[in-house]
């Protein structure tokens, strides 16, 4: 039994977590996805769906969302920052939660 066993290839505790979530099932590259209501709709069916979550869809969703984008930080360009902090206003939407600006959408 190999150290390396848990981190194959040089990959990041993050990644594992994000491609192998022990509460979602995260459709292959749904944070690549150019569309950020597609995003939302994927994170929200995998969170509906999950028999693992601890806690409600909405929130097992945002959490995902949230966390890939704070492991992800300064690697990511604007454009998909901005793609990705859409994503959770089209979550919320679709979630039927308030917008985080408190405005309406």
């Amino acid at each position: 039994m190999s150290g390396s066993d848990s981190s194959k290839d040089g990959e990041q505790w993050s990644q594992q977590v994000t491609r192998h979530s022990d509460a979602l099932d995260l459709k292959d590259g749904v944070f690549s996805l150019d569309d950020p209501r597609e995003i939302a709709r994927s994170l929200k069916k995998s969170a509906e769906d999950s028999n693992r979550r601890k806690s409600d869809p909405f929130q097992s969703a945002m959490s995902m969302l949230t966390f890939y984008m704070n492991r992800a930080g300064s690697q990511l360009s604007e454009s998909r920052k901005e793609c990705l902090e859409q994503a959770k206003d089209e979550l919320r939407e679709l979630c039927g939660r308030p917008c985080k600006d408190g405005g309406d959408s």
